[in-house]
């Protein structure tokens, strides 16, 4: 505004003239006013409908990635089952013949059920040896050793997985402590 602008202004607002424009004055200015909000109404709602797709994306996305969760758990005990039989084979069997087929096909059947868990994005994850992490594993006991230190996990045992950078199951392991 130039100076006669502000000095026309200052003149209406001493005389008691609203500051406003009249709409019936002014209806080019009134009609502006509305047509501005309307556009300002219509950007807030283009930007609500964006954010709401990208959280439908993004849920849509977690549902596919995880939805396997409960059963990839359930699946992860017949994992330990298949696991604790083969260790439980003794050598005896082992170098039996009649025996070795059996042998064979639980190996191969372990080794069928680890390649699905890694197409799956279910991953085993390394304890032994590692720092006790509280968001991978769960102490279960500390054991005195003088050849680890302490705070490292040297015995696991249960397996714990990762479902691709989610927790599925905590490995179940062993902490030494000074000894």
């Amino acid at each position: 505004m130039n100076d006669e602008e502000l000095k026309a202004e200052d003149e209406m607002i001493a005389e008691g003239a609203p500051s406003e424009p009249d709409p019936e004055a002014d209806p080019l200015g009134a009609l502006l006013a509305e047509l501005e909000e309307a556009r300002q109404q219509i950007l807030y709602a283009q930007a609500e409908t964006q954010n709401v797709r990208r959280r439908l994306e993004k849920d849509a996305q977690d549902a596919r990635a995880y939805a396997a969760t409960g059963f990839a758990r359930d699946m992860l005990s017949v994992a330990d089952n298949l696991g604790r039989a083969l260790d439980a084979i003794p050598e005896a069997m082992r170098a039996d013949e009649a025996s070795k087929g059996l042998i064979a096909g639980l190996e191969a059947t372990q080794r069928e059920l680890a390649s699905v868990f890694e197409r799956n994005g279910i991953k085993r994850i390394e304890a032994l040896g590692q720092p006790l992490d509280p968001n991978r594993h769960q102490a279960m006991v500390e054991i005195p050793s003088a050849d680890a230190e302490p705070g490292t996990i040297i015995q696991e045992m249960q397996s714990g997985y990762m479902i691709r950078d989610r927790l599925l199951r905590p490995a179940l392991v062993g902490v030494a402590k000074e000894g």
